[in-house]
């Protein structure tokens, strides 16, 4: 494998977060529609926006015609599991949600507002984005810990008539799995005859669990902190592990990760740096796949697990072949899932976007160093999305009948004119000396 970093500095960092031409950050909020003289402002604003308020008021319905409601999505955080930072608050997770705003609308032409709220109590956050439903068409919840994020997710799954989507775990899941096919076809195996390994119990770990054992994997072992779960265990449980336990561990193991991995065929990692040596990849099945995705350092380095006898890596850095990215997920399901007017992204939608993610890369081309393709690739989106919103009609949560090609074109478009906006507005800025700097 080659390793080709990205490399920056802290400076540099800092100062492409601190443009300060119209305060700092990343994210502006602009017009889609001109405001230059008093008839504009007449329509945009009073009298002429009575209007659509006084058909709306009538049938609410309408909302969906006249706001930007439906391409509006809120990326909502407590702070309190930001990427590996830890709890560092909802200030200090701000440029994560900003960053998460331009992705969304970069790649997939989604509206993306961050917002960052003061308070980790459950039934607040729960009650905080039902009070918000009438602004959104969807939420994506972010960086909120385990187990609480379990309990959010589904309650406001439950409770709201939008789509509700936390990213660390759909959107992690639909990444891996999609891999993860991509990888079998390499070793010749069939998701239902291999065993997994999974490192991590937090809300990537059960979410792909659960996600991979309802694409067709049968035996799975989970591992946390305290060992490997199986049923009956007390020590460092919740519901969420109870549950998970009852369908795991076929062979009843007990011990740490390098019981779980004697004999596995795959090794999910979602956890900590270093936790697997190169001696426990020598006692996996034959040609072991490996995804050692814990950030920044893995859970064994690549080179480390190729000299084991890893026969397909990946990571979830940018400097190796094989990133597990969910780049690759979150803006093309959210799109899919907009365009369908959907009111739920349910597990049909999620392994839609994986199969469309994994089918980006005909079986010819698949290798060990190419199982996923990579978020800039601008077959993605309109993809993902197009198969989430078929999934979403068929499975009768849509509420707009949209096709599969109605879809991709649109998100194509809007891919296009979001890259040539952004190419517009850099030459604004050379042209008044405001060019953010890079």
């Amino acid at each position: 494998m080659k390793i080709k970093p990205v490399k920056y500095t802290v400076e540099e960092a800092l100062a492409y977060h601190a443009n300060n031409f119209s305060g700092g950050g990343k994210i502006e909020v602009i017009s889609k529609v001109p405001a230059r003289n008093a008839y504009d402002l007449t329509l945009a604003y009073t009298p002429g926006v009575a209007e659509p308020c006084k058909v709306i008021e009538k049938d609410p319905e309408k909302v969906h015609d006249y706001t930007a409601r439906d391409n509006l999505v809120a990326v909502l955080t407590d702070g309190t599991a930001i990427l590996g930072l830890g709890n560092i608050g909802p200030q200090a997770g701000m440029p994560v949600m900003e960053g998460k705003a331009v992705l969304f609308k970069m790649l997939a032409g989604v509206d993306a507002f961050p917002l960052c709220i003061g308070t980790t109590d459950t039934e607040e956050i729960i009650k905080f984005a039902k009070w918000i439903e009438p602004t959104f068409g969807g939420i994506n919840l972010e960086d909120i810990s385990a187990p609480r994020c379990f309990d959010i997710l589904t309650r406001l799954r439950k409770e709201l008539d939008v789509p509700v989507f936390h990213d660390d775990q759909q959107g992690t899941a639909v990444v891996v799995l999609a891999g993860l096919i991509n990888a079998l076809k390499i070793v010749g195996k069939k998701l239902e005859d291999i065993k997994v390994a999974v490192s991590g119990a937090g809300a990537s770990g059960i979410y792909v669990t659960k996600l991979i054992m309802g694409a067709g994997v049968r035996d799975a072992v989970l591992v946390d902190t305290k060992g490997i779960i199986y049923e009956g265990r007390k020590e460092n449980m919740n519901p969420y592990k109870e549950e998970i336990a009852r369908t795991t561990n076929r062979e009843k193991k007990k011990g740490g990760i390098a019981e779980a991995l004697e004999g596995a065929d795959v090794f999910l990692g979602l956890s900590v740096a270093g936790l697997v040596t190169k001696d426990m990849v020598k006692r996996m099945e034959k040609d072991p796949i490996v995804f050692a995705m814990a950030n920044p350092v893995p859970e064994i380095m690549p080179e480390e697990a190729l000299e084991a006898g890893a026969k397909v890596i990946a990571t979830g850095r940018s400097d190796y072949p094989n990133q597990i990215n969910n780049v690759l997920g979150f803006p093309g399901i959210f799109r899919g899932a907009l365009d369908a007017k959907a009111t739920d992204v349910n597990e049909e939608m999620l392994y839609a976007a994986a199969h469309a993610l994994a089918n980006l890369i005909p079986d010819d081309e698949v290798r060990e160093d190419y199982i996923i393709t990579h978020p800039v690739d601008p077959k993605v989106m309109p993809a993902e999305a197009a198969a989430v919103a078929e999934a979403a009609v068929k499975t009768g949560v849509a509420r707009k009948k949209v096709t599969y090609q109605e879809v991709y074109e649109h998100t194509k478009k809007l891919v296009e004119v979001n890259r040539e906006r952004y190419d517009m507005m850099e030459e604004i800025w050379k042209k008044h000396g405001i060019l953010p700097k890079k």
